[in-house]
């Protein structure tokens, strides 16, 4: 059985995210992309547009110190342009680390990404993750 063409687009997202490819994954994604990050944290809200996604994605290696990973679980499609993917979030930030199951929402226009939702499985230990003051020796 093979795989539907947009739950592969998303793979290759995640693997050119996991490998530090930037310049694909930024590829993947229309002018006007629109990643909303969910809860009440420092990267909460509506990044809007490639380079703030961009922007976004390079802030969070950079608040992790290189550390943020994730493992891709499953992904779904619904062959309308939507997809789901499922994964756990590893990464240290100041003297704390986490590991949380968290999910996109993904909306499709022909081969690129439009819209990014994200959740979380646990919204308060998301934003205090991110809240958290970062300690001198980072």
């Amino acid at each position: 059985m093979s795989e539907h063409p947009d739950c592969a687009l998303i793979r290759r997202g995640y693997e050119a995210f996991g490998k530090g490819d930037m310049e694909k994954l930024s590829s993947m994604m229309t002018a006007d992309v629109i990643h909303h990050m969910p809860g009440n944290n420092p990267l909460s809200g509506h990044h809007k547009g490639r380079e703030a996604v961009m922007d976004l994605y390079r802030r969070i290696a950079e608040e992790t110190n290189g550390t943020f990973r994730v493992r891709l679980e499953s992904v779904l499609a619904d062959g309308r342009g939507h997809v789901m993917s499922f994964h756990t979030t590893f990464a240290d930030r100041g003297d704390r680390g986490i590991e949380i199951h968290e999910g996109l929402f993904f909306t499709l226009v022909g081969d690129k990404i439009t819209d990014i939702d994200g959740c979380t499985s646990d919204i308060s230990e998301n934003d205090a993750f991110w809240s958290q003051p970062l300690t001198a020796g980072r």
